[in-house]
């Protein structure tokens, strides 16, 4: 039997929580579903990234990542306030340790300042008496950037979207999407849903499922794995900040940093190397379907054209635990092989288009009654909400 609904949201990570969420404060009278295909929420990206608030400093102005991620800042710390979700505005450093990273942190400060930040620069001698431990030759601070736990977060959207009719089932993988101008019928390996609206927040799998109903996305899912790890108890009382290196403009990830966690502990990391498999988080993890169908596009093999130096050099660093702990050293000289102990990695869900050039903006893919978001990278967690909103109003003016 076909179960009806007003609108079904297929992801239960947080911008499908998010979503969800905002959907169920705006109207009771809906009937709102929620499909996710693991047994719990926040399995992959939301549940396995460094729990950042990011404030904003790196994203071009007028790009959704800069509106949203400025939005999201406010609207996380006041979910965390109003529903008692653990969070901490520890703040940021930025750190130049050369002539090179100096100029370029010159950028970020007119980057920041379009995004309507206000860092503080600090010397080397503000850097040393602010934080001892640490090397560098100047930084900016960025006093707004927090951190928080993004998988309370999304458990603590889903409880509220139940408490107004909204439905969550779990273990419901989502396999064929069908669109009729009745609306669109939802096909999961157990049952099928029929809905008058869809909502598609599916991570690693957006551009699958946006090929299951039908379409041709114009880009593909190209999985980085981002590997962390944990620096021993100690490490608490010496790292404040969170601490990250001036990110280089021709390579498309922020580099290796010290991360506070909301649980206290410090990690460092994370790198980025091309995943074998999308959800496959142990080192030697390999999907021959998920490699065949990155093989066979042709943005993939440009793509490696396009980083293949960086490319190396974090496979390298993957496998020889000294070249990584080399990029930590840099800003951190006194960190030592010993103290990296393993932590779990996470894998980043980055769309790449034909010519093999990064997504590097939020993309949104649209029909009469259905909207996929196609590309959610970093601040997606930051932005969450925001990006709900939008695409609520979306949904509005269909």
């Amino acid at each position: 039997m076909t179960q009806q609904f007003d609108v079904i949201i297929v992801g239960g990570g947080i911008v499908g929580a998010a979503t969800a969420w905002q959907l169920s404060k705006q109207s009771k009278k809906l009937n709102i579903l929620l499909l996710e295909k693991e047994a719990s929420p926040a399995c992959h990206q939301t549940g396995r990234n460094s729990g950042v608030i990011h404030a904003g400093v790196y994203y071009p102005p007028n790009s959704l990542k800069a509106r949203f991620c400025k939005d999201g800042l406010i609207q996380t710390y006041q979910f965390c306030r109003d529903f008692n979700v653990p969070y901490e505005q520890c703040g940021k450093l930025v750190v130049a340790t050369n002539e090179v990273e100096q100029s370029r942190l010159e950028q970020l400060m007119q980057r920041c300042d379009a995004n309507e930040l206000v860092p503080e620069r600090l010397s080397r001698k503000q850097l040393k008496l602010r934080v001892p431990g640490l090397a560098g030759e100047e930084a900016i601070w960025i006093k707004q950037t927090g951190i928080t736990d993004y998988r309370r977060i999304t458990q603590t959207m889903l409880e509220l979207a139940q408490e107004k009719r909204t439905t969550v089932i779990f273990q419901q993988e989502v396999h064929s999407i069908t669109e009729s101008s009745q609306g669109v019928v939802v096909d999961t390996l157990a049952q099928r849903f029929h809905t008058k609206k869809l909502l598609v927040c599916g991570g690693l799998e957006s551009d699958r499922l946006i090929k299951s109903a039908g379409f041709t996305a114009g880009f593909k899912i190209i999985p980085f794995k981002g590997e962390y790890f944990r620096l021993p108890d100690h490490y608490s009382q010496k790292v404040p900040h969170l601490i990250y290196p001036v990110p280089d403009p021709d390579l498309p990830f922020l580099g290796i940093h010290l991360t506070r966690m909301i649980d206290g502990g410090i990690t460092v990391g994370p790198n980025a190397v091309l995943a074998m498999k999308r959800e496959g988080y142990n080192r030697y993890q390999l999907s021959i379907s998920d490699l065949a169908d990155m093989v066979s596009y042709k943005g993939f093999w440009k793509l490696l054209a396009n980083y293949a130096g960086a490319g190396v050099t974090e496979l390298k660093n993957s496998f020889w635990r000294k070249g990584y702990l080399a990029q930590v050293q840099k800003y951190w000289p006194r960190v030592t092989l010993e103290d990296l102990k393993s932590y779990p990695c996470g894998i980043r869900a980055q769309a790449v288009d034909r010519n093999g050039q990064l997504i590097h903006d939020f993309k949104f893919v649209q029909t009469d009654n259905m909207l996929f978001v196609g590309n959610a990278p970093s601040p997606a967690a930051t932005s969450a909400i925001p990006i709900a909103q939008h695409i609520i109003k979306q949904f509005n003016q269909q």
